[in-house]
Order: C-alpha cells, then structure tokens, then sequence
C-alpha cells in the first residue's frame, strides 16, 4: 500500500511540475487560458499593483506578452519611458491620459491606445476610480 501511495504522489508531482510554466517553456506554444487568479500580484513605485499574465512567442516568430496594471486616484504616473516592442492597452476601468509625442488623449474604458516601437510615452490616471488597463505588448523586448 505504500509503494502505491508513492508512485500515485510521485505520479502527481509529474502531472503538476509538467503543468506549470517555466521560464525553459513557452506558455504560447499552445491554445490555453490565463486565469487572474493565477497572476502573481506585484507592487508598483507609484503604489498601484500589477499582474503578468504571460511572455511567449507565437508561433509565427513573434514575442508576445501581456499584464495588467492597476493606477489608484491621484497616483502619479509611471516614469516617461520609451519602449523597444509595440503595445496595445486596453483600458477597462477609469479615465487615463495617454501622452507621448508631444500630445496628450484621454480615453475611458474600452478604449485602446496603441503605442508604436521607440514611442516615449505614459499613462496617467485622471478619473475618480482606479484605472485598470491591460497591456499586450507584441516583438521586441516585451519581457521588459
């Protein structure tokens, strides 16, 4: 009985090492869902919070990858940054405020920006709700 209860353990282990990702795998390489409540939750300078949902690669070549951020009221921004991929954001709670060259867009929820490779830019909470919005970011550096 106890050799069986081991092998059905040891067993299981595999089952469940072989189910989650690693940084040797590509959660791309097949059709599946990311679950929220799987992301790790991390804290972000200007207090708000984030959660990555994936980085992969697709299997026509190109680096994908998406997370979530989370602004509270009156938060200052995230740093003006360039970025070395495109974006798509998403914004599906608050109001934000979009800036990058030289312009400023407000865009509410079910708005989606689109930040082009080499594009300095940041997003600013302006509303009276935290702002939610998902990021995917696609080529490029997007593990950054």
């Amino acid at each position: 009985m106890k050799t069986f209860f081991f092998s059905a353990a040891f067993l299981a282990l595999q089952i469940a090492a072989a189910q989650v990702p690693t940084g040797e795998t590509n959660p791309l390489a097949t059709s599946r869902a990311f679950l929220y409540e799987d992301m790790a939750v991390r804290s972000t300078p200007n207090g708000g919070e984030g959660r990555r949902a994936f980085t992969g690669t697709l299997a026509t070549g190109e680096a994908v990858g998406a997370h979530e951020t989370t602004q509270p009221v009156g938060a200052p921004p995230s740093a003006l940054h360039k970025i070395q991929h495109s974006e798509l954001i998403v914004v599906q709670q608050g109001t934000v405020e979009f800036h990058h060259d030289g312009k400023v867009e407000r865009v509410t929820p079910g708005g989606i920006i689109y930040v082009a490779l080499g594009t300095e830019h940041f997003v600013k909470n302006v509303g009276d709700v935290p702002a939610k919005y998902v990021v995917i970011q696609i080529g490029g550096d997007t593990k950054k």
